[in-house]
């Protein structure tokens, strides 16, 4: 039975790894994260704070 070259593990382990890295990539870029809009209408009441001492 033939064996496999370990330049040929080397390759395939590298189109896998390169496989891997695009995959996390895409799927990192694609999500986009949705804001509700309770939070963006949602205003910070800036009030100041005069302190009596």
């Amino acid at each position: 039975m033939p064996q496999m070259a370990p330049i040929n593990w080397l390759s395939l382990f590298l189109l896998f790894f390169l496989i891997f890295i695009l995959f996390n990539m895409v799927n990192y870029y694609i999500y986009m994260p949705s804001m509700n809009k309770t939070k963006m209408s949602k205003k910070i009441n800036m009030t100041p704070m005069n302190w009596k001492w």
